[in-house]
């Protein structure tokens, strides 16, 4: 069971990663049309931060754990 759940943190952490680093949602100025606005910015930004720090928290627990 460590395992199932040391594999979920790192999913978590991986795509907390991934939603903060890509949070803008803009392609270097050539769409600005597409790109998010400050809200949904923040907002997806957020959740990636609490998916990292979830994931985080999951992984510190479960290295005091026996077995």
């Amino acid at each position: 069971m460590k395992t199932f759940f040391n594999l979920i943190a790192t999913i978590l952490i991986a795509v907390g990663l991934v939603m903060m680093a890509g949070s803008a949602g803009d392609c270097d100025g050539a769409c600005v049309a597409l790109s998010n606005t400050l809200g949904e910015m923040l907002m997806i930004a957020g959740v990636g931060l609490a998916f990292f720090v979830t994931g985080g928290a999951i992984l510190i627990s479960n290295s005091r754990e026996v077995a």
